[in-house]
């Protein structure tokens, strides 16, 4: 696995992401620390660049009322603009999620006073994305595996430990994680 890892946090969407935060921290008068974990396209574009998304996954270690009304426009590279809000929907415990998956996300600090931001780690959120097994799961899996943040052996042993407590249909997931594993060893062969 890569030792370090730089996030693209001087990108359009990024900065977003920051002001959202602070929009949120300012509307909801937070007076204690609140954690906040960033998972999905967002985690993905912030470790590869590459990844647009309209929407934030993130939980939260303490119950927040998220306004429904905090949108921000993003001006994209074509001049047109798109949405990006919280997804008030987003439950991790869809996802299949490794029961050390807090304890090993990385911190992104981003300037507020109350909310601390936490990205899933590349190897857990390429795990989480494994349950839905979506063509573009399967491309932000392919994403971060180019980016060489983990081998397909480590994927492989990070998945399997995460299925012992998945609730849901594991033999689909098993399948899953195998295909995984065969796109980041083709990615590892492309280098020779």
């Amino acid at each position: 696995m890569r030792d370090t890892v730089s996030f693209f946090n001087n990108t359009t969407l990024s900065k977003g992401l920051v002001e959202l935060f602070i929009a949120l921290e300012h509307r909801l008068k937070l007076d204690t620390p609140v954690k906040a974990y960033i998972g999905g396209g967002m985690a993905v574009h912030l470790y590869t660049g590459e990844r647009v998304t309209t929407d934030i996954d993130a939980e939260f270690t303490g119950r927040l009322a998220i306004p429904q009304d905090l949108v921000l426009d993003i001006k994209n590279d074509d001049g047109s603009t798109s949405p990006l809000y919280f997804d008030v929907n987003y439950n991790p415990m869809f996802a299949l999620m490794h029961e050390r998956y807090q304890d090993d996300a990385i911190e992104l600090k981003i300037g507020t006073v109350q909310f601390q931001l936490w990205i899933l780690s590349p190897l857990d959120l390429a795990v989480s994305k494994l349950a839905r097994y979506a063509s573009i799961d399967r491309e932000d899996i392919a994403a971060l595996a180019a980016k060489r943040y983990f081998t397909a052996a480590e994927f492989k042993e990070r998945a399997t430990q995460a299925l012992t407590g998945f609730i849901g249909g594991q033999s689909m997931v098993q399948i899953n994680i195998n295909e995984a594993c065969q796109i980041i060893t083709a990615i590892e062969s492309s280098d020779g």
